[in-house]
């Protein structure tokens, strides 16, 4: 979610809440000289500590009218039994608030992290400390920790609504922003993955992201499953993250939504140490660093996942392209997104590898999305869908064919430099590809030109196996307006004549104006 005025169709994506752009204002506004990528750290470490003591409370406040009934609220398996984090004494958010003036507070944020991940097994060597550092302005942290204090985060009510994971992810989005490309690499626009999401429909199975970033496209399948009325026990999640600091956030995101994973014991490089090697995937979902150009494919040219071709030490593009295959059940699904070039390059043997991957029938679907969507860079970028199975017991027979869909077109602004896919938007693209494939209650594919064609091999193969959606979908139908060609074209030049003679008017009255300050021409 970008920083600026919001457009109506944002609310219906679920984007805002309405107090989450003032209190990033109010927030940012301590932020002084911090750096965003420093900041970050600073503010989703107390917004995350905040949470889990909100949900302590309220369950210490229910057990102490237990007591009688042998309830003690002092004991930890009380809490953990509930799905809620054991938070000891020196952590207890009325604690910190009440000290938030003492020159001291760095320090006692520290110790509460400690104390919570020492108490708790999950969060262990995820949560910040850092807070005593000389460069982080006390008396700014306790004004800090006071506007935090204004939210109820934790309780049950505002836990159902996912106050606290919105909060977080609203944030999350404006430190992207604030940050740049550095942070849009963790950071995926929340559009972009309920696109994903929706088309994919992971109801079951095992979800995997080895470049998982701070977690979104897990809470976006947790919150589909949701919605759709499934069970989330249903689905597991695996990822993988390479970025220490990110992958700490991935686990704090996860851990404040109450999100079972399997991130690894650490992070960790996806090419040269995967922690989930003998993982097969039903669903895999990711937004890998675009065009990335040091990922270390020197050492990799004998690897065993370039079963389509070496990809290109310059270009990581296609190796998690066969990274992502290479985790893929065999009646899995990949979507991913990568920069628009993978669709159609030729260069350091990618052309031949993308060919492989056409030919081996791999290529479900193909879109094409607008630009601006990311914070991180305006390379435009595109979303590919893989399976190994075209053809089963619930879906048509659509071996040999791909569906290309155009959404350059679509979207809003939501401030000059940022646009967002709305939920009509979504709605519409997931709907094409799943009546394309044939899905339960879809209803029936056509060819829409302009937006989306089913193509063959052979077309394909024509095209050069470039998967460009525009080569395919066509210009969009115009309507006719009705009126006849002969009466447009009278009407039309009549008034060119008059643009033109008033364009000869303007032009006299400014050389005469020119030439009255002396400037002729």
């Amino acid at each position: 979610m970008a920083r600026g005025r919001r457009s109506n169709n944002t609310k219906s994506n679920g984007a805002t809440l309405g107090f989450e752009a003032t209190l990033w204002a109010a927030a940012d506004k301590l932020r002084n000289n911090m750096d965003a990528a420093e900041y970050k750290h600073v503010v989703l470490g107390l917004i995350f500590l905040k949470y889990i003591s909100d949900a302590f409370e309220e369950r210490h406040a229910q057990l102490l009218k237990e007591v009688d009934q042998g309830a003690d609220p002092e004991d930890s398996d009380e809490y953990r039994s509930e799905n809620i984090f054991w938070v000891p004494k020196e952590a207890r958010w009325a604690f910190l608030k009440a000290n938030a003036k003492q020159p001291a507070i760095g320090k006692l944020v520290d110790d509460a992290m400690v104390a919570i991940e020492r108490d708790n097994r999950s969060l262990k060597g995820v949560l910040p400390k850092d807070y005593a550092r000389p460069a982080l302005d006390k008396q700014r942290l306790g004004e800090l920790i006071d506007l935090t204090s204004r939210i109820g985060l934790g309780d049950a009510e505002n836990r159902s609504k996912d106050i606290l994971g919105r909060v977080y992810e609203y944030f999350l989005g404006q430190f992207a922003s604030a940050e740049g490309k550095k942070g849009g690499q963790f950071y995926t626009p929340r559009c972009v993955v309920q696109v994903l999401v929706e088309m994919l429909a992971p109801y079951k199975g095992r979800i995997f992201d080895p470049c998982c970033g701070s977690g979104g496209m897990f809470v976006q399948s947790e919150k589909f499953v949701k919605v759709h009325g499934g069970r989330i026990g249903d689905i597991a999640i695996y990822g993988q993250e390479s970025n220490p600091t990110t992958w700490k956030l991935a686990k704090m995101n996860l851990a404040i939504r109450g999100i079972d994973n399997n991130l690894g014991p650490e992070h960790a490089d996806s090419f040269h140490r995967d922690l989930h090697k003998d993982l097969r995937a039903d669903y895999i979902l990711a937004n890998p660093p675009f065009n990335s150009s040091d990922w270390g494919g020197e050492r990799l040219r004998e690897d065993v996942r370039w079963k389509y071709g070496v990809p290109p030490v310059g270009n990581a593009n296609f190796a998690w392209v066969q990274h992502f295959i290479s985790h893929l059940a065999p009646s899995g699904m990949a979507g991913f997104v990568l920069a628009n070039g993978s669709m159609s390059s030729n260069q350091s043997g990618e052309g031949e590898i993308r060919r492989a991957i056409i030919e081996a029938d791999l290529v479900d679907c193909m879109v094409a999305l607008p630009g601006q969507l990311f914070y991180s860079t305006q390379i435009p970028a595109c979303l590919w869908f893989l399976t190994r199975e075209k053809k089963n017991g619930r879906f048509r027979d659509r071996r040999g064919e791909t569906l290309f869909i155009d959404a350059r077109k679509m979207g809003v602004l939501i401030d000059r430099v940022h646009r967002e896919l709305t939920a009509e938007d979504v709605a519409r693209i997931a709907a094409a590809y799943h009546a394309w494939r044939g899905d339960s209650g879809a209803g029936t594919y056509e060819d829409v030109p302009g937006f989306c064609k089913s193509a063959g091999v052979e077309e394909i193969k024509k095209n050069g196996y470039v998967l460009t959606p525009g080569r395919y979908v066509g210009a969009e139908a115009a309507e006719d307006d009705g009126e006849p060609f002969e009466e447009k074209m009278k009407r039309l030049t009549a008034s060119l004549g008059e643009q033109f003679k008033e364009s000869a008017r303007l032009e006299a009255e400014i050389r005469a104006n020119l030439k009255g300050l002396g400037y002729e021409i």
